[in-house]
């Protein structure tokens, strides 16, 4: 079963990645070894790194996907809703740890007790790096 889990999570970042460069192929100014592409790359920032590696290894893309809507919200869709400001991670983490209902609809969102608050919170500061740029 361990194997398993490996596989899963592997599979996951490799879509999490996918996903989240979809955006970076708009023009020739994103291709490889250009600087100006720096501004809009999330992939040296290391609240992006961590909070990459930490959704990577939990079950959070068992509901949730970086643009479209699956279980949960889209991630896109939750950096849109919420500024990234020190209350809103904080309370955000809160809602990753104890769960959540009502704000995205019907469907509650499980807890996740076992993540420490640090964690949840560069979850979410993850999350937020992935608002979509005008």
């Amino acid at each position: 079963m361990p194997v398993k889990k490996i596989c899963i999570a592997l599979s996951a970042c490799a879509l999490l990645i996918a996903c989240g460069n979809q955006g970076e192929k708009k023009d020739n100014a994103s291709a490889p070894g250009n600087s100006s592409t720096a501004s809009n790359n999330n992939s040296s920032n290391p609240d992006y790194q961590k909070g990459l590696e930490l959704v990577a290894k939990s079950d959070c893309l068992t509901c949730h996907k970086v643009a479209d809507k699956l279980i949960g919200p889209a991630y896109q869709d939750i950096a849109a809703k919420y500024e990234a400001t020190d209350e809103n991670i904080e309370m955000l983490a809160g809602k990753i740890i104890k769960g959540g209902q009502g704000v995205w609809g019907q469907i509650p969102m499980t807890a996740h007790p076992q993540l420490s608050e640090q964690d949840a919170q560069q979850m979410v500061k993850y999350i937020l790096l992935l608002k979509k740029n005008p």
